[in-house]
């Protein structure tokens, strides 16, 4: 058995740390956890957080540590501040909506207006576009080894927290059917793995993505096919939010190099597009329409 890397300290500053966060508020959450704790070689340390026991694994070198929350997820918003050195955090959570459509998701965390669910107001958390980019490939190769009938798509920047350090979640859903789905919880527990193993400090360069539903299915493919690696994602009922400060905040927020945007012309707003044109513009954004 492979012998656990120290945790990460302020002499060992070359160490990847990264978190990996459940939370007892969400049935999802907890299955995928499992999967990772039956598939992966994490092991119980003596130590706890929020009165839930805290598991460690070397994993491709990094030092992974899961820690479980008694909150949702969307309001861990002190995280960084309990695990300073932590260059990534990877929330395993559920996804909800009405439709109950079975999805398997990714994102990162952040406002662009209000915090009504978690977060900061108009603050998005860093974007791991590559990390992002690694478990949504993954998600569709567990999901077609395991013979699941679920649509894959990354999902727009939303929902709380809203972090300085690279945050992504990936989710299970959309109902309690699918929450409680076993292989479901392993196609997500094993694309969230597959994230964390590929993952590096080091940078390449990723774009930001503007524009179509809430599930942009263009910007799935692109990532999907190599096209483009996408960090935060606007969606059209975003547009009217964001101005030039927002769109650089995106920029400066993603953990890779944004030379570009990409926008999903049809999928903006008429009345929406001289307004985003022209922050694009003060930004100092180049962009290309698809």
């Amino acid at each position: 058995m492979q012998k656990l890397l120290p945790p990460v300290s302020h002499s060992n500053s070359d160490q990847v740390m990264i978190l990996l966060v459940a939370s007892n508020k969400d049935i999802a959450s907890l299955n995928i956890k499992e999967q990772i704790l039956k598939n992966y070689p994490f092991h119980k340390t003596e130590k706890s957080f929020q009165e839930n026991p805290v598991f460690t694994a070397d994993i491709t070198g990094k030092n992974v540590t899961l820690i479980t929350l008694n909150e949702e997820s969307v309001k861990a918003q002190s995280l960084p501040e309990k695990f300073p050195h932590a260059n990534l955090v990877v929330f395993i959570s559920r996804h909800s909506s009405q439709s109950g459509k079975p999805t398997l998701s990714v994102h990162t965390p952040g406002n662009f207006g209000d915090a009504e669910l978690g977060g900061l107001p108009r603050t998005v958390s860093v974007s791991p576009a590559l990390a992002m980019q690694n478990a949504l490939k993954a998600l569709v190769h567990y999901k077609d080894e395991l013979c699941l009938d679920y649509e894959v798509s990354f999902e727009c920047t939303h929902h709380g927290p809203s972090l300085n350090v690279p945050a992504m979640f990936v989710e299970l859903g959309s109902s309690e059917f699918q929450w409680k789905d076993s292989k479901a919880a392993q196609a997500v527990s094993h694309a969230a793995m597959s994230a964390i193993s590929e993952f590096s400090k080091s940078t390449g360069s990723a774009v930001l993505g503007i524009g179509g539903t809430h599930y942009n299915q263009k910007f799935t493919l692109m990532a999907l096919v190599g096209e483009a690696v996408f960090g935060h994602i606007i969606p059209k009922y975003g547009v009217s939010l964001v101005d030039a400060a927002m769109l650089s905040q995106c920029v400066k927020k993603t953990l890779e190099k944004v030379p570009l945007a990409i926008l999903d012309w049809k999928g903006i707003k008429s009345e929406d597009k001289p307004n985003l044109l022209s922050a694009l513009e003060t930004a100092g954004l180049p962009f290309k329409k698809v």
